[in-house]
Protein backbone atom coordinates (compact mmCIF):
# COMPACT_ATOMS: atom_id res chain seq x y z
CA UNK A 1 0.00 0.00 0.00
CA UNK A 2 3.18 2.19 -0.29
CA UNK A 3 3.37 5.12 -2.99
CA UNK A 4 6.67 4.69 -3.34
CA UNK A 5 7.69 7.90 -2.78
CA UNK A 6 9.67 10.19 -5.35
CA UNK A 7 10.64 13.54 -5.29
CA UNK A 8 8.42 15.37 -8.54
CA UNK A 9 9.81 18.20 -10.56
CA UNK A 10 8.16 21.19 -10.56
CA UNK A 11 4.58 21.48 -12.02
CA UNK A 12 5.72 24.28 -14.35
CA UNK A 13 8.08 22.19 -16.11
CA UNK A 14 6.12 19.23 -16.54
CA UNK A 15 3.48 21.77 -18.31
CA UNK A 16 6.35 23.13 -20.22
CA UNK A 17 7.44 19.39 -21.14
CA UNK A 18 4.21 18.25 -21.72
CA UNK A 19 3.92 21.10 -24.08
CA UNK A 20 6.74 20.14 -26.18
CA UNK A 21 5.91 16.57 -26.36
CA UNK A 22 2.45 17.26 -27.84
CA UNK A 23 4.22 20.35 -29.82
CA UNK A 24 6.42 17.97 -31.82
CA UNK A 25 3.88 15.11 -31.83
CA UNK A 26 1.53 17.27 -33.56
CA UNK A 27 4.82 19.00 -35.73
CA UNK A 28 5.15 15.01 -36.88
CA UNK A 29 1.66 14.15 -37.81
CA UNK A 30 1.25 16.86 -39.67
CA UNK A 31 4.48 16.97 -41.82
CA UNK A 32 3.82 13.11 -42.73
CA UNK A 33 0.78 11.64 -45.22
CA UNK A 34 -2.25 11.51 -43.34
CA UNK A 35 -2.85 7.59 -43.97
CA UNK A 36 0.60 7.22 -42.46
CA UNK A 37 0.12 9.36 -39.43
CA UNK A 38 -3.51 7.33 -39.06
CA UNK A 39 -1.51 3.89 -39.86
CA UNK A 40 0.52 4.89 -36.80
CA UNK A 41 -1.78 5.66 -34.76
CA UNK A 42 -3.35 2.97 -35.40
CA UNK A 43 -0.33 -0.07 -34.87
CA UNK A 44 -0.37 1.94 -31.23
CA UNK A 45 -2.84 -1.12 -30.29
CA UNK A 46 -0.29 -3.81 -31.25
CA UNK A 47 2.09 -2.08 -29.00
CA UNK A 48 -0.46 -1.94 -26.22
CA UNK A 49 -0.97 -5.97 -26.70
CA UNK A 50 2.57 -6.74 -26.86
CA UNK A 51 2.98 -4.89 -23.26
CA UNK A 52 0.04 -6.66 -22.03
CA UNK A 53 1.47 -10.13 -23.42
CA UNK A 54 4.59 -9.23 -21.47
CA UNK A 55 2.78 -8.38 -18.22
CA UNK A 56 0.98 -12.13 -18.78
CA UNK A 57 3.73 -13.90 -19.33
CA UNK A 58 5.82 -12.45 -16.21
CA UNK A 59 8.77 -11.19 -18.47
CA UNK A 60 9.57 -8.85 -16.00
CA UNK A 61 9.31 -11.20 -13.03
CA UNK A 62 11.85 -13.66 -14.38
CA UNK A 63 14.35 -10.90 -15.01
CA UNK A 64 13.86 -8.95 -11.65
CA UNK A 65 16.80 -11.37 -10.70
CA UNK A 66 18.86 -10.46 -13.25
CA UNK A 67 18.99 -9.88 -16.76
CA UNK A 68 19.28 -13.34 -18.95
CA UNK A 69 20.14 -14.07 -22.90
CA UNK A 70 16.96 -14.97 -24.73
CA UNK A 71 16.92 -18.72 -24.17
CA UNK A 72 17.32 -18.38 -20.25
CA UNK A 73 14.42 -16.29 -20.28
CA UNK A 74 12.45 -18.71 -22.52
CA UNK A 75 13.04 -21.39 -20.14
CA UNK A 76 12.12 -19.85 -17.20
CA UNK A 77 9.07 -18.84 -18.83
CA UNK A 78 7.92 -22.00 -20.76
CA UNK A 79 7.66 -20.12 -24.18
CA UNK A 80 8.80 -20.37 -27.92
CA UNK A 81 12.31 -19.12 -28.11
CA UNK A 82 11.62 -17.61 -31.04
CA UNK A 83 8.38 -16.14 -30.33
CA UNK A 84 10.16 -14.21 -27.43
CA UNK A 85 12.38 -12.51 -29.33
CA UNK A 86 9.77 -10.90 -31.99
CA UNK A 87 7.98 -9.82 -28.98
CA UNK A 88 10.99 -8.43 -27.06
CA UNK A 89 11.82 -7.00 -30.42
CA UNK A 90 9.21 -4.46 -30.64
CA UNK A 91 9.21 -3.76 -26.67
CA UNK A 92 13.23 -2.74 -27.18
CA UNK A 93 11.86 -0.54 -29.76
CA UNK A 94 9.97 1.44 -27.68
CA UNK A 95 12.07 1.14 -24.45
CA UNK A 96 9.79 -1.11 -22.39
CA UNK A 97 13.04 -3.13 -22.10
CA UNK A 98 16.66 -2.72 -21.93
CA UNK A 99 19.10 -5.20 -24.21
CA UNK A 100 22.70 -5.73 -22.69
CA UNK A 101 25.73 -5.62 -25.30
CA UNK A 102 25.79 -9.69 -24.73
CA UNK A 103 22.39 -10.11 -25.80
CA UNK A 104 20.74 -10.33 -22.69
CA UNK A 105 17.45 -9.06 -21.75
CA UNK A 106 17.21 -6.84 -18.75
CA UNK A 107 14.82 -4.16 -16.85
CA UNK A 108 14.97 -1.27 -17.22
CA UNK A 109 13.00 2.09 -15.49
CA UNK A 110 9.78 1.43 -17.54
CA UNK A 111 9.73 -2.09 -17.66
CA UNK A 112 10.28 -2.39 -13.47
CA UNK A 113 6.63 -1.13 -13.47
CA UNK A 114 6.02 -4.28 -15.06
CA UNK A 115 7.09 -6.31 -11.89
CA UNK A 116 4.34 -7.25 -9.39
CA UNK A 117 6.39 -6.48 -6.35
CA UNK A 118 7.57 -2.88 -7.82
CA UNK A 119 6.76 -0.08 -5.46
CA UNK A 120 4.42 1.18 -8.03
CA UNK A 121 3.50 -1.57 -9.98
CA UNK A 122 1.15 -1.52 -13.07
CA UNK A 123 0.74 -5.09 -13.99
CA UNK A 124 -2.49 -5.90 -12.71
CA UNK A 125 -3.87 -2.66 -14.17
CA UNK A 126 -2.37 -4.28 -17.56
CA UNK A 127 -3.77 -7.23 -17.27
CA UNK A 128 -7.21 -5.77 -16.67
CA UNK A 129 -7.31 -3.86 -19.84
CA UNK A 130 -5.83 -6.89 -21.37
CA UNK A 131 -8.60 -8.90 -20.24
CA UNK A 132 -11.00 -11.15 -22.78
CA UNK A 133 -13.77 -8.89 -20.81
CA UNK A 134 -12.51 -5.71 -21.62
CA UNK A 135 -11.06 -6.03 -24.77
CA UNK A 136 -14.62 -7.72 -25.91
CA UNK A 137 -15.77 -4.36 -24.86
CA UNK A 138 -13.89 -2.07 -26.80
CA UNK A 139 -14.51 -3.85 -29.78
CA UNK A 140 -18.30 -2.29 -29.44
CA UNK A 141 -17.00 1.41 -29.11
CA UNK A 142 -19.38 2.11 -32.18
CA UNK A 143 -22.24 0.58 -30.27
CA UNK A 144 -21.52 2.77 -27.45
CA UNK A 145 -21.47 5.98 -29.81
CA UNK A 146 -24.85 4.85 -31.64
CA UNK A 147 -26.49 4.37 -28.31
CA UNK A 148 -24.79 6.92 -25.64
CA UNK A 149 -24.67 3.83 -22.72
CA UNK A 150 -22.49 1.21 -21.41
CA UNK A 151 -22.12 -2.12 -23.77
CA UNK A 152 -22.20 -4.53 -20.77
CA UNK A 153 -26.27 -4.79 -20.49
CA UNK A 154 -26.40 -5.75 -23.74
CA UNK A 155 -23.15 -8.24 -23.59
CA UNK A 156 -24.22 -9.99 -20.36
CA UNK A 157 -27.04 -8.55 -19.14
CA UNK A 158 -25.36 -6.93 -16.55
CA UNK A 159 -23.58 -3.19 -15.71
CA UNK A 160 -19.98 -3.55 -14.95
CA UNK A 161 -20.02 -3.47 -11.47
CA UNK A 162 -22.71 -6.06 -11.30
CA UNK A 163 -20.37 -8.15 -13.35
CA UNK A 164 -17.34 -7.53 -10.86
CA UNK A 165 -19.55 -7.96 -7.97
CA UNK A 166 -20.68 -11.71 -9.20
CA UNK A 167 -17.37 -12.64 -11.41
CA UNK A 168 -15.36 -12.03 -8.13
CA UNK A 169 -12.06 -13.34 -10.07
CA UNK A 170 -12.41 -10.56 -12.60
CA UNK A 171 -13.70 -8.16 -9.94
CA UNK A 172 -10.46 -8.89 -7.58
CA UNK A 173 -8.41 -8.35 -10.80
CA UNK A 174 -10.41 -5.37 -11.32
CA UNK A 175 -9.85 -3.84 -7.53
CA UNK A 176 -6.47 -4.58 -7.67
CA UNK A 177 -5.89 -2.78 -11.09
CA UNK A 178 -7.35 0.44 -9.59
CA UNK A 179 -5.30 0.02 -6.89
CA UNK A 180 -2.24 0.21 -8.58
CA UNK A 181 -3.05 3.39 -10.95
CA UNK A 182 -4.06 5.13 -7.68
CA UNK A 183 -0.77 4.51 -6.64
CA UNK A 184 0.31 6.82 -9.58
CA UNK A 185 -1.54 9.95 -8.23
CA UNK A 186 -0.60 9.50 -4.47
CA UNK A 187 3.05 11.54 -4.22
CA UNK A 188 1.40 14.46 -7.19
CA UNK A 189 -1.43 14.45 -4.66
CA UNK A 190 0.05 15.05 -1.31
CA UNK A 191 2.72 17.12 -2.91
CA UNK A 192 -0.22 19.85 -4.16
CA UNK A 193 -2.54 19.50 -1.24
CA UNK A 194 -2.06 19.74 2.53
CA UNK A 195 -4.40 17.19 3.76
CA UNK A 196 -3.50 16.95 7.45
CA UNK A 197 -6.08 20.43 8.02
CA UNK A 198 -8.33 17.93 8.46
CA UNK A 199 -8.98 15.89 11.74
CA UNK A 200 -11.01 13.40 10.36
CA UNK A 201 -10.81 12.37 6.62
CA UNK A 202 -13.36 9.79 5.50
CA UNK A 203 -12.77 8.30 2.10
CA UNK A 204 -15.67 6.87 0.15
CA UNK A 205 -15.14 3.97 -2.01
CA UNK A 206 -11.61 3.74 -0.92
CA UNK A 207 -10.96 0.15 -1.93
CA UNK A 208 -7.61 -0.70 -0.74
CA UNK A 209 -7.21 2.78 1.16
CA UNK A 210 -3.84 3.91 -0.43
CA UNK A 211 -4.74 7.08 -0.79
CA UNK A 212 -6.13 7.45 3.06
CA UNK A 213 -3.17 5.51 4.68
CA UNK A 214 -0.76 7.31 2.04
CA UNK A 215 -2.30 10.51 3.67
CA UNK A 216 -2.15 9.08 7.77
CA UNK A 217 1.80 7.77 6.96
CA UNK A 218 2.40 11.29 6.53
CA UNK A 219 0.66 13.24 9.59
CA UNK A 220 0.50 12.55 13.18
CA UNK A 221 -2.95 13.69 14.32
CA UNK A 222 -5.32 12.98 11.51
CA UNK A 223 -7.64 9.78 11.82
CA UNK A 224 -9.41 8.10 8.80
CA UNK A 225 -12.38 6.12 7.93
CA UNK A 226 -12.14 3.44 4.84
CA UNK A 227 -15.39 2.97 3.41
CA UNK A 228 -16.66 0.54 0.48
CA UNK A 229 -18.44 -2.42 -0.08
CA UNK A 230 -17.82 -5.57 2.05
CA UNK A 231 -15.77 -7.60 -0.15
CA UNK A 232 -13.42 -5.05 -1.18
CA UNK A 233 -12.48 -3.77 2.61
CA UNK A 234 -12.73 -7.37 3.75
CA UNK A 235 -8.47 -7.61 4.57
CA UNK A 236 -7.86 -4.14 4.99
CA UNK A 237 -8.12 -4.42 9.22
CA UNK A 238 -4.79 -7.09 8.83
CA UNK A 239 -3.11 -4.32 6.37
CA UNK A 240 -4.15 -1.60 8.98
CA UNK A 241 -2.57 -3.29 11.62
CA UNK A 242 0.56 -4.11 9.91
CA UNK A 243 0.95 -0.16 8.93
CA UNK A 244 0.47 0.92 12.49
CA UNK A 245 -2.90 2.56 11.79
CA UNK A 246 -5.32 0.44 13.32
CA UNK A 247 -5.26 3.25 16.31
CA UNK A 248 -6.26 5.99 13.97
CA UNK A 249 -8.50 4.12 11.34
CA UNK A 250 -11.55 2.34 11.03
CA UNK A 251 -13.35 0.64 8.12
CA UNK A 252 -16.56 0.83 7.51
CA UNK A 253 -18.76 -0.66 4.81
CA UNK A 254 -21.77 -0.38 2.69
CA UNK A 255 -22.90 1.72 -0.22
CA UNK A 256 -22.61 5.93 -0.97
CA UNK A 257 -25.46 5.46 -2.13
CA UNK A 258 -27.17 4.82 0.72
CA UNK A 259 -25.44 6.31 3.30
CA UNK A 260 -22.34 7.42 4.30
CA UNK A 261 -20.24 7.64 7.78
CA UNK A 262 -21.02 10.97 9.39
CA UNK A 263 -18.68 12.97 11.40
CA UNK A 264 -15.78 13.40 8.82
CA UNK A 265 -14.69 17.70 8.75
CA UNK A 266 -13.16 16.00 5.34
CA UNK A 267 -14.99 13.89 2.94
CA UNK A 268 -12.68 12.04 -0.28
CA UNK A 269 -14.45 10.65 -3.59
CA UNK A 270 -11.20 9.68 -5.62
CA UNK A 271 -11.99 8.17 -9.19
CA UNK A 272 -15.19 7.80 -7.99
CA UNK A 273 -18.33 10.16 -9.90
CA UNK A 274 -16.64 9.64 -12.93
CA UNK A 275 -18.31 6.41 -12.99
CA UNK A 276 -21.56 7.10 -13.07
CA UNK A 277 -24.22 9.34 -15.34
CA UNK A 278 -24.79 12.92 -13.78
CA UNK A 279 -28.12 11.69 -12.46
CA UNK A 280 -26.31 9.16 -10.08
CA UNK A 281 -23.77 11.61 -9.56
CA UNK A 282 -25.76 13.96 -8.16
CA UNK A 283 -27.99 10.92 -5.91
CA UNK A 284 -24.28 10.05 -4.57
CA UNK A 285 -23.38 13.79 -3.45
CA UNK A 286 -26.81 14.59 -2.06
CA UNK A 287 -25.98 11.61 0.32
CA UNK A 288 -22.66 12.63 1.21
CA UNK A 289 -23.88 16.01 1.69
CA UNK A 290 -26.79 14.38 4.29
CA UNK A 291 -23.63 13.51 6.04
CA UNK A 292 -21.43 16.27 6.37
CA UNK A 293 -21.56 19.01 8.92
CA UNK A 294 -21.95 22.55 7.76
CA UNK A 295 -18.39 23.31 7.78
CA UNK A 296 -17.17 19.87 5.96
CA UNK A 297 -14.61 20.21 3.26
CA UNK A 298 -15.96 17.67 -0.13
CA UNK A 299 -12.93 16.53 -2.55
CA UNK A 300 -13.70 15.22 -5.34
CA UNK A 301 -10.21 14.01 -7.27
CA UNK A 302 -10.52 13.34 -10.86
CA UNK A 303 -9.69 13.76 -14.09
CA UNK A 304 -10.91 16.83 -15.40
CA UNK A 305 -11.66 17.32 -19.29
CA UNK A 306 -9.48 20.52 -20.78
CA UNK A 307 -11.15 22.68 -22.95
CA UNK A 308 -7.80 22.77 -25.27
CA UNK A 309 -7.97 20.12 -28.18
CA UNK A 310 -4.47 18.54 -27.09
CA UNK A 311 -4.12 14.79 -26.28
CA UNK A 312 -5.06 14.58 -22.68
CA UNK A 313 -5.57 11.00 -20.80
CA UNK A 314 -8.87 12.22 -19.65
CA UNK A 315 -10.16 11.98 -23.40
CA UNK A 316 -9.01 8.31 -22.75
CA UNK A 317 -10.30 7.18 -19.90
CA UNK A 318 -13.65 9.54 -20.84
CA UNK A 319 -14.44 6.94 -23.39
CA UNK A 320 -13.21 3.84 -21.10
CA UNK A 321 -16.21 5.37 -19.32
CA UNK A 322 -18.76 5.34 -21.51
CA UNK A 323 -17.84 1.83 -22.79
CA UNK A 324 -18.01 -0.09 -19.55
CA UNK A 325 -19.08 2.23 -16.61
CA UNK A 326 -21.68 4.36 -18.22
CA UNK A 327 -20.41 7.39 -16.47
CA UNK A 328 -17.95 9.99 -17.80
CA UNK A 329 -15.61 12.69 -17.33
CA UNK A 330 -16.20 16.21 -16.91
CA UNK A 331 -14.71 19.65 -17.10
CA UNK A 332 -14.80 22.30 -14.14
CA UNK A 333 -17.66 23.55 -15.61
CA UNK A 334 -19.81 20.51 -15.44
CA UNK A 335 -18.38 19.78 -12.16
CA UNK A 336 -19.41 23.11 -10.93
CA UNK A 337 -23.02 22.86 -11.97
CA UNK A 338 -23.03 18.86 -10.85
CA UNK A 339 -22.43 20.60 -7.34
CA UNK A 340 -24.40 22.86 -7.67
CA UNK A 341 -27.10 20.81 -8.16
CA UNK A 342 -26.29 18.66 -5.27
CA UNK A 343 -25.93 20.92 -2.74
CA UNK A 344 -22.31 21.90 -3.06
CA UNK A 345 -20.33 25.43 -3.88
CA UNK A 346 -17.20 24.46 -5.24
CA UNK A 347 -14.82 26.20 -3.73
CA UNK A 348 -11.65 25.78 -5.88
CA UNK A 349 -9.59 23.31 -8.27
CA UNK A 350 -6.34 22.27 -7.88
CA UNK A 351 -3.86 20.90 -10.11
CA UNK A 352 -1.38 18.15 -9.68
CA UNK A 353 1.67 16.60 -11.11
CA UNK A 354 -0.74 13.66 -12.64
CA UNK A 355 -3.28 13.69 -14.75
CA UNK A 356 -5.65 14.15 -11.41
CA UNK A 357 -7.26 17.52 -9.98
CA UNK A 358 -8.72 18.20 -7.00
CA UNK A 359 -12.06 19.90 -6.85
CA UNK A 360 -12.73 21.13 -3.46
CA UNK A 361 -16.29 22.16 -2.46
CA UNK A 362 -18.30 22.99 0.29
CA UNK A 363 -21.86 22.33 1.29
CA UNK A 364 -24.04 25.60 0.21
CA UNK A 365 -25.02 27.75 2.59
Amino acid sequence: MASGSTKLPPLPLLRALGLFRDGLAALHRRLIPGHIALLEMQMTGFLAQAINAAAQLGIADALADGPKKPAELARVLDVDEDGLRRLMRLLLSFDVFAERRDGSYALNGISRALSSDAPITLRDMLLFFGSDYHRNHWTHLADAVRTGSAVGPALEGATFFEYAATHREFGDLFDRAMSSIGTLSIDPLLAAYDFGRYRTLVDLGAGQGNLLTAILRRTQSTRGVIFDLPEVVAPLPAELARLGLADRCTVETGSFFESVPKGGDGYILKHIVHDWTDAEAERLLRTVHAAMDPSSTLLIIEMVLPEHHRPHASKFIDLEMLVNAGGRERSESDYRNLLARSGFTLHRTISTAAPDCILEAHPAH
